[in-house]
């Protein structure tokens, strides 16, 4: 069981520095996307008045969607400002490395050429605007993941940036990611070392529960964990780890509370049933805590903190969890004082920094 540190101060941030592993960059608009894209595009989009994807896991403003302050004074989506994430994260957080997730939705696009364009476009938008302008910053590719052959060209086109360490995935797809359709993309993902990040969100078109349409946006975002354990499942038993064995997988925006008793049900599930699968070796949670990392936002907390130092300790290891504020979304739970200030030191820089620097290298 977690000894909890009585010496632990509640504020991370006055005593080690954070690798923050999901920083949301917000494209304000398609038009800022004009100096990366084509002359054909340009022309297409100032013809034919289409605004890019405008399908959103965000309602714009809801406080999940922008915390007070993180809107711009012109009029920009939260998280589409460099100074504002410097003022409000970077500096008051003493955070050393960040990690940007573009949740642009460009699975969401029925034409194949233009989700290829602007996916192209928003990366190069990424490495101009951000990282080329704070060195602090890293990012995650876009990828059509809707088309997992040019998913994988564009992997291959800035896969070897040095300020590049992920590739961003919604959490919802066409088809669960273990499906063979998408070995190009885990391919690509492997060959240049790189982390998947599979991210809360996604439109593909598709119902984001298995019973169909809900009506309100709560059960959707309540019901995301159901998301991210689908992909999991599908992950470990369709062989991805087996075939791809350096293959590494965030989960970014899933929670974690509801991991233990997932990892039960699947080992026990998969001792019943592993003549189905036989090329799983081993027990699904021996493949997630070597191959899979999880982020401590949202963080859902109980009544009793002891039962989330419960939860951590059921986990089985001190390697999964990795920091993330989720700028500028914001959460009902502070992750200082609800969970790191209730943990030994040493945990707290694994949490904060160590995890991170190890699983994306860096």
């Amino acid at each position: 069981m977690i000894e909890t540190s009585g010496a632990t101060s509640a504020r991370v941030s006055s005593r080690t520095a954070i690798v923050d592993c999901d920083i949301h960059a917000n494209v304000p608009s398609v038009q800022t996307l004009f100096p990366y894209l084509p002359d054909y595009w340009i022309e297409h989009i100032n013809q034919s008045l289409f605004k890019g994807p405008v399908e959103s896991a965000y309602p714009p403003n809801a406080p999940v969607t922008a915390r007070p302050g993180s809107i711009p004074a012109d009029g920009r989506p939260a998280g589409s400002d460099l100074d504002l994430l410097r003022d409000q994260i970077l500096d008051p957080l003493r955070v050393e490395i960040g990690i940007l997730n573009c949740t642009y939705a460009v699975d969401s696009l029925h034409n194949p050429d233009a989700a290829i364009a602007l996916a192209r476009a928003v990366n190069d938008w990424l490495i101009a605007e951000w990282l080329d302008r704070e060195p602090r910053l890293r990012a995650s590719i876009v990828v059509p993941s809707q088309l997992p052959a040019a998913a994988a060209r564009e992997i291959d086109r800035i896969g070897d940036h040095p300020g590049v360490v992920q590739v961003l995935l919604p959490a919802r797809s066409h088809f669960p990611y273990g499906n063979r359709n998408y070995h190009p993309l885990w391919e690509a993902i492997a060959r240049h070392d790189l982390v998947a990040g599979l991210h809360f969100g996604g439109v593909p078109g598709n119902p984001p529960t298995p019973s169909g349409w809900p009506s309100y946006y709560l059960e959707e975002y309540a019901g995301m964990a159901q998301v991210f354990q689908s992909q999991v499942v599908s992950i470990v038993s369709e062989g991805v780890f087996d075939q791809f064995p350096s293959v590494r997988v965030a989960l970014l925006e899933s929670g974690f509370t509801w991991l233990p008793s997932f990892m039960w049900r699947f080992d026990k599930e998969w001792r019943n049933l592993r003549r189905l699968v036989p090329w799983v070796k081993r027990a699904p949670s021996a493949y997630i805590r070597e191959h899979i990392r999880i982020t401590i936002q949202p963080l859902d907390v109980p009544p009793n903190p002891e039962h989330l130092l419960q939860i951590i300790d059921q986990i089985g290891s001190e390697e999964l969890l990795l920091y993330a504020s989720d700028y500028p979304h914001l959460h009902a739970a502070d992750p200082e004082e609800t969970l790191l200030r209730h943990l030994p030191e040493t945990l707290v820089q694994k949490i904060c920094n160590e995890n991170a620097r190890r699983f994306y290298r860096l």
